[in-house]
């Protein structure tokens, strides 16, 4: 499985269009234009990051799986970014619990019980 994380190699156009094979030119426009992809600016034109081709591959595969338009995707990614946000904080938030004493643990762990 590719490291999509990796922030520190960059992807020219061209190169993005050989990686995810069912993009086109015109839909890597389009994302781009609609800001659901945000490339960032270089000197040789745009370059993208390895978690814009995993975002690519999940907006090509919405498209085609869903016939979603630009305003379908836009509401979809945001709400996958939400929920990607949102279960990096719980992974924080339980690396921080994790890290107190266990009275501490304890009590936080009772206040989660469910109530009878």
């Amino acid at each position: 499985m590719p490291d999509y994380f990796s922030e520190t190699e960059l992807f020219s156009e061209t190169e993005v269009l050989v990686a995810v094979p069912r993009l086109t030119q015109l839909r890597l426009s389009a994302f781009v234009a609609a800001g659901i992809v945000l490339p960032l600016s270089a000197k040789a034109g745009l370059a993208f990051r390895r978690i814009d081709l995993a975002r690519i591959e999940l907006l090509c595969e919405l498209v085609e799986e869903f016939d979603l338009d630009d305003d379908g995707l836009g509401l979809v990614i945001r709400l996958v970014d939400q929920l990607h946000a949102a279960q990096r904080d719980l992974t924080r938030l339980c690396a921080a619990v994790a890290a107190e004493d266990a009275e501490v643990r304890a009590r936080i762990g009772a206040r989660l019980s469910p109530a009878d």
